[in-house]
């Protein structure tokens, strides 16, 4: 990323984050390329898969629960690649769906929480390409940025404080009374940060998120991790967050010679 050479190192602590709920309005159609729209420019990031590669994590943490709710049948890619960008209650209701042996769904989701947030807090959680680096170029440029996650809190703020990222505005599953696909999450985060959603860039991995942040009114663009994602009219889709930098009137794909997406 040779842009943003001398941008990367430790990310500066932030003002006090900023958290609360909004009401979810009805998940419209597509609306396209996002128009309209004045003020300042935000990055809001989604955080599994795109900034951290926990996708492995969820994979063993997953797997050792199936091992409880049904010994000896499989657990693979395929089965994790369904719950690709999820709330922790899809993933528990999928998980019993599959049990020979249930249990309440309550502790279900305690052993799966309890093993991704130890495996986090004893090995780290490796960051995906280029996450440092646009952090940086991010907060270089002056943009607010935002968190929007449907991992829960406790899983949010272990990462967090591991890797020592920060953030503007946070959103997690326990903000919203609806998770992606539906808009909520990144009406909230744009709402936090006091920035029109027309006037947010929303970076995404999954297909249920590019559903949320489109619907919001984002422009969005997506770094697909596990699932392949299509460009289309409204959504760039970039091979990995090497390819982004920041500047004052928005994201860059570096390369794309057009230069500044913000217009």
């Amino acid at each position: 990323m040779s842009n943003c050479a001398g941008l990367g190192g430790t990310i500066p602590p932030r003002p006090p984050l900023l958290t609360g709920g909004l009401s979810a309005p009805p998940c419209p159609p597509d609306p396209g390329p996002p128009t309209g729209g004045s003020g300042p420019w935000a990055v809001l990031f989604d955080m599994d898969g795109l900034l951290i590669d926990s996708e492995p994590l969820w994979l063993e943490s997953e797997r050792s629960v199936m091992a409880k709710l049904a010994p000896g049948s499989g657990w693979t890619e395929s089965d994790q690649a369904a719950l690709l960008g999820g709330s922790l209650n899809r993933t528990v209701r999928y998980l019993l769906a599959h049990a020979t042996r249930p249990a309440p769904p309550e502790v279900v989701a305690e052993w799966l929480m309890a093993g991704i947030c130890d495996r986090v807090r004893r090995n780290g959680v490796p960051l995906r390409p280029g996450a440092r680096e646009l952090l940086a170029s991010v907060e270089a440029a002056g943009l607010p940025r935002a968190l929007v996650t449907s991992s829960e809190r406790r899983f949010m703020e272990t990462v967090l404080a591991r890797t020592g990222m920060r953030f503007d505005v946070l959103v997690c599953a326990e903000d919203v009374s609806a998770t992606k696909p539906d808009p909520e999450p990144y009406l909230l985060a744009a709402k936090l940060l006091d920035v029109n959603p027309a006037r947010c860039f929303a970076l995404e991995d999954s297909p249920n998120g590019v559903v949320s942040a489109r619907a919001a009114g984002c422009r969005v663009i997506a770094v697909p991790s596990l699932i392949p994602i299509d460009a289309a009219p409204g959504l760039i889709v970039v091979r990995s967050l090497l390819e982004l930098a920041a500047g004052p009137d928005g994201l860059v794909v570096l390369a794309d010679p057009a230069g500044v997406l913000g217009g």
